[in-house]
């Protein structure tokens, strides 16, 4: 039983240089499944996820999670666009977070090995991870955010420069990540894989929730017609 859930955001904003980024954010989150972030390039998709995460400076309203914010914080990873790797092996890059939080040398280095085959990297464990591919890149950054048991995972475009065999893996990661009771929130410009991944949408444009629903409803029978456009592959501004 999650901790972190219900999340309520109530007029959340943030700004850079006196220009606002994102806000006012309203919206709420039982917790449930997987949710996606959709919306055209620009449109505060990443910062929102920062926003959320706390690694992005909230300027206006808050954000309530049932646990409290730091309890929040300490029970989350975040993935992101670019995978950053440390200059390790690939099993040094899965055992990091787990020494972190004081688990033995020899503990951390065989759940590191157990997650290494889970995401098909047990023939590359001792490959130093900065010369991996991109694809093995994001697997590895993903192994390394669920090792440590996050009750949620934040996710900006984890397959945005992927062929899609290395997007279905990665897909095929985060089903059993939420199976195994992870929440997922991912933000993705690819409407096939929103609609392969989403229990629930945001359609966020011009750093505003416009949509909030269950994915069926959003992709379905849109509200508002910004996001029918979208859906529609029509250019929103």
């Amino acid at each position: 039983m999650s901790t972190l859930f219900p999340l309520r955001v109530r007029g959340a904003g943030t700004r850079r240089r006196g220009k606002q980024l994102v806000g006012p954010i309203n919206m709420t989150w039982d917790g449930g499944g997987t949710r996606v972030v959709l919306g055209p390039n620009g449109s505060g998709k990443t910062t929102l996820l920062r926003l959320l995460h706390g690694i992005a400076r909230l300027h206006d309203g808050e954000v309530i999670w049932a646990s409290g914010t730091k309890a929040a914080q300490n029970a989350q990873a975040f993935v992101f666009q670019r995978p950053v790797m440390l200059r390790r092996s690939v099993v040094e890059n899965l055992m990091y977070p787990l020494r972190l939080r004081s688990v033995s040398t020899g503990q951390a280095r065989q759940k590191a090995e157990d997650w290494a085959v889970k995401v098909g990297l047990a023939d590359h464990i001792d490959r130093s991870a900065p010369v991996l591919s991109g694809g093995e890149q994001q697997k590895l950054a993903i192994a390394r955010a669920l090792i440590g048991e996050p009750e949620l995972v934040f996710l900006d475009e984890p397959t945005a420069s992927l062929d899609g065999r290395a997007t279905r893996e990665i897909e095929a990661i985060l089903n059993d990540a939420v199976a195994s009771g992870t929440r997922v929130i991912i933000a993705t410009h690819d409407m096939g894989q929103a609609r392969r991944l989403a229990k629930d949408v945001v359609f966020l444009l011009h750093g505003r929730v416009h949509e909030e629903s269950p994915a069926d409803t959003f992709f379905d029978a849109p509200q508002t017609p910004e996001a029918r456009a979208f859906l529609n592959g029509d250019i929103v501004e």
